[in-house]
């Protein structure tokens, strides 16, 4: 495991790095402004608009997910050549993970050897796994392992390991003291990856919601339309792996016949010098986006100020030109929704379903038994200090890794379903997806919570004996689990453009493709006598009566589908009209 890369980055590969990071930038910055409006103009119009029927009666919880901080002792693997060596590891709240020589130049608030943000890390816990892991990274020199020297470390077998590795980072080898240990960092290091992850997919910003739709759309003009998992994380580690995933075969065939080294000290070799791009690459893009930052800020106030007086004629507008879309491509865009959709939209509706429904019945089961502990506590004894424990203890379970974690594993296990869509949809997106349900999980856990402890305080008075207290605690429990099933439609709500060409067209094409979804969703949940509301989940946003009725005069250019390509990308499935914006 001594192999290291020929050689750290030089001077032209820094300069070549940041020349590829200014022209993501002055690519996708365009776009990201682009999509500001949209975005503000969309939340006004939830803002201004009549409020849609609720689907659920939950509550809101005001505490938002957070990482939980955990800290311990392990040792790492970590020097050249590498050694296992005692540290003192730490978890922060923000996601970031620490090492230090020892406990105490920690808590004396010394430097640390190393971080890392875990976002973008897989843990493994089987050393069997990672070793094929990192075979399968150099496979050119598979059998070459034989030649290294015969006390490599990871051929020691480990009794309770921790791997965390990242496409496109130094993987980071840790060791717990006992299967206990292991267990604790395990749940630790998982949450902190999810919640670090899904950052901007949980945010309600609008710069949030923009940036998520200015890559998705920079991306197809790239000529990519799969989906995938580059999305997680924050806006510069975003577009980090964006770049990273355009450079990697380039890297890969430019670099690694140069690295010194045989078979796995190879393979590690490889992931320093990954690591030693991604940082730099990183450092680009996070200094592009400061640089970008008081230009969107005052981007996002002018838009309010110029957007929020005129939001009706906007939205009439864009009404206006999306029902001559419509109206233009209906017959095409029907032909190819039956020939390409229909026959695989019951296979997906299924997958994903499953995904959901696993989690959100986990859910079910633990808010009820938490709930009756609650009661049964109340009854058998009604002293103060241990009800408030017990009450303490009920509001914390959404924050509980190791309650939570028997939902978790229910998400985890649709992996190997969701692998199913990769070979025939283009689909590798099976991490967004999971973490995705797992958020969802968390967040009902956290309203449900919210809404029993509020409705428990209103019902409840000093009047009332342990009986009384009991029954009205019952009836309210009766009441938070109605509710729960009616929030599984919320996992497929989905955003839209505003007032260009593009982004209307595109809105047009995914209105008619959520009405399929719809009526497969409406079919599916009725065959299983599952109560959800669809209703303001799956309908396309902006609508307004009135406006199919356009003239023939007034009907712009028209578009036609096309046919998607055999191979596992996916293509639109209409092309887009020429780019423009409507102006009032």
């Amino acid at each position: 495991m001594g192999g290291r890369p020929s050689s750290p980055l030089d001077k032209q590969q820094r300069q070549h790095l940041r020349g590829q990071v200014d022209t993501l930038l002055r690519n996708f910055l365009p776009c990201y402004r682009g999509q500001l409006a949209a975005s503000v103009l969309r939340q006004i119009s939830r803002e201004l608009g009549p409020q849609e029927p609720a689907g659920s009666q939950l509550l809101r919880s005001k505490k938002l997910p957070r990482v939980r901080e955990h800290r311990g002792p392990l040792t790492q693997l970590r020097g050249h050549p590498p050694r296992w060596q005692p540290i003192f590891c730490v978890l922060r709240g923000d996601g970031r993970l620490e090492w230090f020589s020892h406990k105490e130049e920690y808590e004396n608030g010394g430097h640390c050897l190393g971080s890392t943000a875990l976002t973008g890390y897989t843990l493994l816990t089987s050393q069997r796994e990672y070793l094929r892991l990192l075979d399968a990274l150099c496979p050119e020199s598979l059998g070459d392992h034989t030649q290294e020297e015969p006390d490599s470390l990871l051929e020691v077998p480990v009794s309770f390991p921790l791997f965390l590795q990242h496409p496109f980072r130094r993987h980071l080898c840790f060791s717990a003291a006992t299967r206990e240990a292991q267990h604790a960092w395990r749940l630790a290091l998982q949450g902190g990856i999810r919640l670090q992850g899904t950052v901007l997919q949980r945010s309600q910003a609008p710069a949030a919601r923009a940036f998520l739709d200015a890559v998705r759309l920079y991306r197809q003009h790239q000529g990519h339309f799969g989906d995938d998992d580059v999305t997680l994380g924050s806006d510069a580690e975003v577009l980090t792996a964006v770049l990273m995933r355009e450079q990697l075969p380039a890297l890969r065939a430019q670099t690694l016949p140069g690295l010194r080294g045989a078979g796995r000290a190879r393979a590690w070799a490889w992931t320093e010098l990954l690591d030693a791009v991604h940082a730099a690459v990183l450092a680009g893009a996070s200094a592009g986006l400061c640089a970008f930052q008081p230009e969107k800020d005052e981007l996002l106030a002018s838009l309010e100020k110029t957007i929020r007086p005129d939001v009706d004629q906007l939205l009439r507008q864009r009404a206006r030109v999306a029902g001559r879309l419509r109206t233009d491509i209906r017959g095409p865009l029907e032909s190819c929704l039956r020939r390409e959709v229909d026959p695989q939209l019951p296979r997906v509706v299924q997958t994903l379903l499953r995904t959901v429904e696993a989690s959100l019945e986990a859910v079910r089961t633990l808010l009820a038994q938490g709930m009756d502990r609650l009661s049964h506590r109340l009854r058998q004894s009604p002293s103060g200090t241990r009800l408030r424990r017990e009450v303490y203890s009920f509001g914390e379970m959404p924050w509980d890794l190791a309650l939570m974690q028997t939902c978790y594993c229910e998400a985890e296990r649709s992996r190997g379903r969701l692998g199913q869509l990769a070979a025939p949809f283009g689909f590798l997106g099976m991490q967004s997806l999971v973490f995705g349900a797992q958020d969802l999980a968390q967040q009902l856990m956290a309203d449900a919570v919210a809404t029993f402890l509020q409705l428990a305080d209103q019902c409840l008075t000093t009047a009332l004996n342990c009986d009384q207290a009991a029954q009205r605690l019952e009836r309210v429990r009766g009441r938070v689990l109605k509710e729960l099933p009616e929030f599984e439609g919320d996992v497929l709500a989905m955003g839209s453009q505003a007032l260009t060409t593009e982004g209307i067209y595109e809105d047009v094409i995914r209105g008619c493709l959520l009405q399929r979804i719809d009526q497969e969703l409406k079919k599916t949940l009725g065959a299983n006598d599952v109560s959800c509301t669809l209703d303001g989940c799956l309908e396309v946003p902006w609508e307004q009566e009135g406006a199919d009725e356009e003239t023939e005069a007034e009907r712009e250019g028209g578009a036609c589908p096309r046919q998607p390509d055999s191979g596992a990308q996916i293509q639109p499935l209409c092309p887009p009209p020429s780019q423009g914006t409507f102006r009032s």
